[in-house]
């Protein structure tokens, strides 16, 4: 196995249905499967899910919500998806799963705590990480880097819905785009790739948190990455450049 430990990057479009549901049913099967299963297959996971299917920017602009507000509604989406993640994975199996926040609701969650977080992930626990970093201006992208710092994960999995990996120009639009097997954490930044926001690639660039972009409709998606095979693209300090 090439990834012990994971932190798993999902937005919370990743949950929603086609029509506009807050949920989907199938997404949410095809996601506590692919978990479990790469569970089963000793992977240590951690999970940061974003609240885009419940609450997006531009909700918060046509209501004229101030950024701050708005970012503190978009963490409390956060939480909400993380409980039903948790639900949804604890229907299926007896693993114990757990969802951390960063902001305190300690009815329903426990609060991060660093060293209890790894603890949870040796005992062989599934961590859901909610609420961000507690802080608005901040997107989903950045705290998974930082959480996956935190815990010492081997590599942070961006899973992409209809997206194979990075490509050097956006392929619904250009019939010539090709897709990058590996990217350097300066190339990303200095073409502005549109993956995740900069910040989160600078801070896995200087703390050497390798990531890699996937397309998370491919079954068994994880369990691939995590065996290594070649599914989508590496981003890392340890490679040059490459296409496909």
């Amino acid at each position: 196995m090439k990834y012990k430990r994971i932190l798993l990057k999902l937005s919370g479009g990743a949950l929603g249905g086609a029509n506009g549901e807050n949920f989907s049913k199938e997404k949410l099967e095809n996601i506590t499967n692919q978990i479990i299963a790469a569970k089963n297959n000793g992977v240590e996971i951690a999970v940061l899910v974003g609240g885009g299917n419940i609450f997006r920017g531009r909700t918060a602009e046509e209501w004229n919500i101030e950024r701050v507000e708005a970012d503190n509604i978009g963490m409390m989406a956060t939480i909400i998806n993380s409980l039903m993640l948790r639900g949804a994975i604890s229907s299926k199996t007896d693993d114990d799963v757990r969802v951390m926040t960063s902001i305190p609701v300690p009815s329903v969650a426990e609060p991060y705590i660093r060293l209890k977080a790894k603890k949870h992930l040796d005992k062989g626990r599934i961590i859901i990480f909610g609420g961000g970093l507690g802080q608005p201006f901040v997107t989903t992208d950045y705290p998974s880097v930082q959480r996956a710092i935190e815990i010492e994960a081997d590599i942070v999995l961006m899973a992409k819905s209809g997206a194979n990996g990075v490509y050097t120009a956006d392929p619904r639009k250009d019939a010539n785009a090709k897709r990058y097997k590996n990217l350097t954490y300066d190339d990303v930044i200095s073409q502005n790739l549109q993956v995740a926001d900069q910040s989160s690639f600078v801070l896995a660039r200087d703390y050497n948190m390798p990531l890699y972009v996937f397309d998370f409709d491919e079954p068994d998606a994880i369990s691939k990455v995590c065996n290594g095979e070649l599914i989508g693209t590496y981003v890392g300090k340890d490679c040059e450049t490459e296409l496909y």
